[in-house]
Parts: C-alpha cells; structure tokens; sequence
C-alpha cells in the first residue's frame, strides 16, 4: 500500500512546526479560564489554518479564512465578549447532574466514528496531486464550479 501523502520539503517542515503548535492553542482554548484568552487562541488556530491553506497552494482559501473568519467572526466575537464583561468569578457548578459522563461518552463515540470514516474515505486510494486542479488556476476553478 502506497502512503497517501508524499510531500517532501517546505511544506513538510512547514507542517511539522506549525502543527503542534495550532492543537496547543486549540487544547490552550478549551482549557483557559478566561473567555478573552479562548477567543484569543481560538484566533491563532484560525491563522495557522489559513497558513495551511496558503502551503497547499490554495491561496483563495487561504485569504478568506483570515479576512473572514479572522478579521469579522473572530473580532466581533471578541467585541461582544468585551462589550458583556465576562467575569472569571462565573460559577462552574453542574446544573444538571450526570452530564458530564454522558458528554465524555459521546465525544469518545464520535471521535471512534470520525476515525472510522476518515480511515474509509482515505485507506487504499492513490493520491492525486494538486497539478492538475489548479491547471487554470484556484480562483478561476472556484469560479467555474459556481
């Protein structure tokens, strides 16, 4: 079996560099006490994604997931936050008991399903590179598709 990806170079050292840092910042996110500080690296997850997107010459996607995401979504989040005055002093007590299990055990259940289709969808296939989507070029395969 042939692996399914076989970059060498720039965007490998690219990757290998920026990815622990984005699931650092995705995990800093779900584990910060401060609203602020989430939202914050919840930013910088988005513009490691968007660095992604520019490494795999999808450029198009690359600027409208930091114009859009992080440059309106992201900002305004943060204006609301700032504007509503989260306390960190909020209480952090269960309103319904029991919850917390069955949480864990559905995340544990689609996290084992999302494993599974991925492993489906991309075991056994051959790659295909990116010559030839982008022979006449990103935007203008995005506008043909519309």
């Amino acid at each position: 079996m042939q692996p399914l990806l076989t970059i060498q170079g720039p965007e490998t050292v690219l990757f290998w560099f920026l990815a622990p840092l984005a699931v650092a910042a995705a995990l800093g996110m779900l584990l910060v006490k401060k609203a602020v500080h989430s939202a914050l690296l919840l930013a910088w997850v988005m513009i490691t994604l968007a660095i992604f997107y520019i490494a795999q010459d999808a450029v198009f996607l690359g600027v409208v997931q930091v114009i859009v995401y992080t440059g309106a979504v992201m900002m305004l989040f943060l204006f609301i936050l700032m504007l509503v005055g989260v306390d960190s002093s909020d209480s952090l007590t269960e309103t319904i008991a029991g919850l917390r299990p069955i949480a864990i055990t559905a995340a544990v259940g689609l996290g084992g399903l999302l494993v599974s289709l991925l492993g489906r969808a991309t075991l056994g296939r051959e790659p295909i590179g990116l010559e030839i989507a982008n022979n006449a070029g990103n935007v203008q395969g995005l506008a043909e598709l519309l």
